[in-house]
């Protein structure tokens, strides 16, 4: 039985981007390990921005909703049911200006949805994708990850977590415009520990 990888791709640039590499990388790394089936969302085919319908169509109760509405909210079915099917995601994150890229916070402005990837309880908010592994492959021109302008990495660990999804692993090629050579040989060096098992 195949580990099910769910594959997000941020960047813009389908050409010489950093993290489709470093994603290709992983994937290797983990399917010589054992066999694993992926699913591809390449973010360079922009997703739509919320609107006033979507988000009307969201908060209707779902035996409520016209067909319409079932329309508004057919591809973020489609992007929660991918999260939901898979074992592993896979994400890679470029860092543009300090955040994540507009095309990952369209996605995650999609799946983050309640009564399907989190609920609300007296205690607060429950993530309901638990169980599952998320492996963040990060590149950056100048930013440090993990310093103080670095608002990526803990908005997206953040995120995965406010959805259930606890178990996060960094890749990380950052600083690039500094010193690439090493920069990169870390990446690598992170991705030849990773085991499909935390």
């Amino acid at each position: 039985m195949s580990t099910k990888i769910l594959r997000i791709d941020a960047s813009a640039r389908r050409v010489g981007s950093i993290t489709r590499d470093l994603n290709d990388r992983v994937i290797d790394r983990l399917s010589a390990e054992s066999p694993v089936s992926v699913t591809t969302r390449d973010l360079a085919n922009p997703l739509p921005l919320l609107t006033e319908d979507w988000i009307g169509a969201n908060f209707t109760d779902p035996d409520e909703r016209s067909d319409d509405q079932k329309a508004t909210l057919a591809l973020s079915d489609e992007l929660v049911a991918e999260l939901k099917a898979a074992d592993v995601v896979l994400i890679g994150l470029p860092i543009y200006n300090f955040g994540v890229p507009g095309a990952l916070k369209a996605w995650i402005d999609l799946i983050a949805r309640a009564r399907e990837t989190f609920r609300y309880s007296e205690h607060g908010p429950v993530g309901l994708l638990e169980g599952k592994r998320a492996i963040v492959t990060v590149a950056s021109g100048g930013t440090e990850v993990g310093s103080s302008i670095d608002f990526a990495t803990d908005y997206l660990k953040h995120v995965l977590g406010f959805v259930g999804i606890t178990d996060v692993a960094l890749v990380t090629a950052d600083q690039l415009m500094v010193d690439a050579g090493t920069s990169r040989a870390e990446a690598e060096r992170q991705i030849e520990t990773l085991q499909l098992a935390a």
